[in-house]
């Protein structure tokens, strides 16, 4: 049975929340040698801001500290001649973070800038590591099982509970041994400069861009059919978000997305103008109080959105430039299928025998590029390079796709749900 660690080995260190502690942390870890365990914690779900509330390091011989970053920069400061030193440090070695495309933002933030990286969550993906969870991972290579039950906390709450800085400290405390066994495998498997490549290019990817209309990933969007209703919907989110950034509140946390649904549905019916008539519009799905805090705001939101002509509604489906789903390719597009059919089974096959899932080995929207636009087979290696393929990526992803696109029937085979795309596979690539 694997042991159970519940606390770092050596006890937990105090929390860096002063200069002077700062400083000693930086000696401590100036005197270590090897790689920097890096992680840190947002208070997603509680928070609009994405800011790290609290930071962990460990280092061979220089122990393990937890930094509470809010005293360093007080009234919104983004600079910290501390972090400062700290920053430069951590670019005299790789930092090993676990899926550092979650915790990256925040650490530059603060002014934490890795230069060279090892993403055990990715490089888990990539030896075909059945769960690549830090808790999995950790129990199946190094036999031991991190007591992990506060993974959901509101961090931004002071002060931090000691059980709560327990399990932070754990995220970093046998990272450093995982990430060796993690590389002895990619060694064997001849995929360690894969990993370097994908660690590169996340370290070189320019920060995520917002989505256009991203009031259209409103929870129960697709059930609002009319324009007007949509209008709705766009101008509820809108207030929304204007609310949640200026207070710093989630925004589910101030109207949840289900009650954006239900209050555009019911604009049709129900007039929407008292909050008498928002709690009955709202009742069917469960009230919550803070929803009516700012109830003349969702009056006005709403009753702008009803005075909007039609033709200034937003349509019901947006203008960008994505891609049709698959599921009509076959009918409306029968030329493009056939490559798609082709190069989804045999992608699939060849990360089989690589031993990862295949959106590591292509992203989704990769192949799908490529099958659209049907290039000429010279230019296939050229596209995936625009696209923000890897170099191993083209070099095996490159054959299978030229060879589907020279077939002229499609493969009949079972049709499979749609692939997830490349944020979620933890692919994320400099052009996403």
């Amino acid at each position: 049975m694997a042991e159970l660690l519940t606390q770092p080995y050596e006890g937990l260190p105090p929390l860096v929340s002063t200069p002077e502690l700062f400083r000693e942390m930086l000696t401590d870890l100036a005197a270590g040698s090897g790689p920097f365990a890096v992680d840190a914690e947002r208070a997603s779900g509680y928070r609009y801001s994405a800011r790290a509330y609290l930071i962990q390091i460990k280092r061979n011989g220089g122990g393990l500290h937890l930094i509470d970053p809010i005293p360093f920069f007080p009234n919104g400061s983004l600079e910290n001649e501390l972090f400062a030193e700290l920053n430069a440090l951590l670019a005299s070695d790789e930092v090993i973070l676990h899926a550092s495309t979650q915790d990256l933002p925040c650490l530059r933030e603060v002014g934490l800038n890795p230069t060279t990286l090892f993403d055990t969550e990715l490089a888990g993906r990539l030896i075909g590591a059945p769960r690549v969870g830090l808790g999995a991972l950790v129990e199946s290579f190094l036999d031991i099982s991190l007591a992990k039950e506060h993974s959901a906390q509101d961090w931004s709450l002071r002060p931090l509970p000691e059980d709560w800085l327990n399990y932070a400290a754990l995220d970093v405390e046998l990272l450093i041994e995982l990430r060796d066994k993690i590389e002895a495998v990619l060694i064997e498997q001849k995929k360690l400069e894969w990993a370097r490549q994908e660690f590169a290019a996340i370290l070189a990817a320019p920060p995520s861009q917002r989505r256009p209309d991203p009031w259209r990933r409103t929870s129960n969007v697709h059930k609002v059919k009319r324009r007007q209703q949509l209008a709705v919907v766009k101008s509820l989110w809108e207030r929304r978000d204007e609310i949640a950034r200026e207070v710093d509140t989630s925004p589910g946390r101030i109207l949840s997305d289900a009650a954006i649904s239900a209050l555009a549905l019911a604009s049709e019916s129900m007039k929407l103008s008292s909050r008498k008539e928002l709690e009955k519009a709202l009742r069917p799905i469960g009230l919550r109080a803070r929803w009516f805090e700012y109830s003349p705001q969702w009056i006005e939101a709403i009753t702008a959105a009803l005075a909007l002509p039609e033709d200034q509604c937003p349509p019901q489906k947006s203008k960008g430039d994505s891609l049709p789903p698959i599921k009509i390719w076959r009918d409306r597009f029968p030329e493009k299928y056939i490559p798609l059919s082709h190069a989804r089974f045999n992608l699939a096959l060849r990360a089989e025998e690589l031993e990862m899932p295949v959106e590591n080995l292509l992203t989704p929207e990769l192949m799908r590029q490529i099958c659209w636009r049907l290039p000429e087979p010279e230019r296939v290696s050229e596209i995936l390079e625009e696209l923000g393929a890897r170099p191993w990526q083209i070099a095996e992803a490159s054959p299978i796709l030229i060879a589907a696109l020279g077939e002229s029937e499609p493969l009949e085979i079972e049709e499979a749900a749609d692939e997830p795309d490349s944020a979620e596979a933890g692919n994320t690539s400099p052009s996403s």
